[in-house]
């Protein structure tokens, strides 16, 4: 595995490029302000918030990573409404294909045929040249979701993708190309931000674009908890074998976790901020963690234009205070969602607004998005999410990158960098670029004394 020095050596891609990386966030190069114009959730693309997808033609779907998280967002597929099945599977391990088939067989009587049952590394072409897959579930280890997207958009295929985006700038490069192929064609891309699919977090959207707490100052965004999941090296798995199913404690596969969780709330806030930041610096360890090569804590500093700013910051220890929250802050008061509260206040303590959970009960947001996902298809009003997904991906690239470093780094040059994490080819064996607890370790160590 290869990390190429993207400090020293980024280029920016010209505009000869397919990519016209330098130009596709535009978009978002503006804060949110306090106009006269009041925007209404359809000009601000709310989504309808049904209890179910409607009916239609039957949806074939195949389920390409089949994980814990695969299995999860199968089932949520299949409860999203009528006339949904998943007909075929790609994974590269049998037991958690067949698991997962276990598990919809027994929930929803749903049977995968044998013939459809695909295992290895290009298992995922096999679903994909299926003519009756109509959507594609999208659940692998981060660092394989740009090449299944794009190969996917090419095959015409609706798509489900798992959070985040990409581990690196390629990565993120290639989802950007893709989203923008998939418009051509009308698919819908939903992508795993599941806060994106919550009324709560909408309608608060609505009333910060419509000025309810002035113009955006700065932003806040926290994924700090006690330790993940593991698993040891066995014997009888290979350096390859053991990232994949430890892929979450393993650089190369997850990101590490300022991505893989801490990109729920770095998404919020940069989708209520409506920025990309200037640059970022940023620090991180590893204190406790038993396997894998990635660190324990972060937190980054982002810096705007016109002096805003936003601190994100991710922990994984057990024994310390946990917080999950985002706020953003504007001249008039702020949004807040820790302890589980979405609201709006001024600064002094007054709520300016707070969702009612009781009056409106919110349906779970991983059930919500995969019945936008399919209402989105049967109404033919397509959804594409990936480039706002790549854009908030490249986000936390930016703020993990300046940890790992220990280096003030552009947007420009993670933009234009050449990073990339993970072998060139994939099989099952030895990775001799991998090396088991040994994390990123930002600046110079300190001469020996005399």
């Amino acid at each position: 595995m290869k990390r190429r020095e993207f400090l020293s050596n980024a280029a920016l891609i010209g505009a000869g490029s397919a990519m016209g990386v330098p130009a596709i966030l535009t978009s978002c190069a503006g804060s949110p302000k306090t106009t006269a114009k009041t925007y209404t959730p359809e000009e601000l693309g709310m989504y309808s918030f049904v209890d179910s997808a409607p009916d239609g033609k039957p949806l074939n779907a195949a389920l390409i990573g089949c994980g814990d998280r695969g299995t999860g967002a199968a089932t949520q597929f299949l409860s999203a409404g009528p006339n949904l099945k998943i007909i075929a599977m790609a994974d590269v391990f049998p037991d958690r294909m067949n698991n997962s088939i276990g598990i919809l067989k027994e929930k929803f009587n749903n049977d995968v045929p044998e013939q459809n049952r695909f295992l290895g590394f290009d298992a995922y072409q096999k679903v994909l040249a299926m003519p009756e897959i109509d959507v594609v579930l999208i659940a692998t280890p981060t660092h394989f979701h740009p090449e299944h997207l794009k190969a996917a958009v090419e095959a015409g295929k609706h798509i489900f993708m798992e959070k985040p985006a990409a581990v690196d700038p390629m990565g993120i490069r290639t989802v950007i190309a893709a989203a923008k192929a998939a418009k051509t064609k009308g698919l819908s891309i939903v992508t795993g931000n599941q806060r994106r699919h919550s009324r709560a977090y909408w309608e608060a959207y609505i009333k910060v674009r419509n000025g309810a707490i002035g113009d955006i100052i700065s932003g806040s965004a926290h994924w700090d908890q006690g330790a993940w999941w593991n698993k040891r090296h066995r014997p009888e798995w290979s350096d390859m074998e053991y990232c994949i199913r430890n892929w979450f404690n393993i650089k190369w596969l997850s990101g590490d976790h300022l991505l893989d969780q801490g990109i729920h709330n770095i998404d919020v806030v940069t989708w209520f901020m409506g920025m990309k930041p200037t640059q970022a610096t940023g620090f991180g360890g590893r204190a406790q963690r038993l396997t894998g090569d990635i660190f324990d804590f972060f937190s980054a500093d982002y810096y705007y234009d016109k002096n805003r700013k936003m601190l994100a910051t991710a922990r994984q220890i057990d024994g310390c205070d946990n917080n999950v929250s985002e706020q953003v802050y504007g001249t008039k008061g702020m949004f807040s969602t820790k302890d589980d509260i979405i609201r709006l206040e001024d600064y002094e303590g007054n709520i300016i607004w707070a969702y009612d959970k009781e009056k409106n009960p919110e349906k779970n947001h991983y059930e919500q998005e995969h019945i936008h996902f399919v209402e989105s298809i049967r109404l033919n009003k397509p959804i594409n999410q990936a480039e706002d997904l790549a854009y908030s991906t490249l986000v936390a690239i930016l703020g993990r990158e300046a940890a790992y470093t220990g280096k003030l780094i552009t947007w420009d040059e993670i933009m234009a960098s050449d990073l990339r994490y993970g072998p060139e080819t994939y099989a099952m064996g030895p990775l001799p670029d991998y090396h088991e607890g040994v994390a990123p370790r930002p600046g110079k160590a300190p001469s020996d004394p005399m």
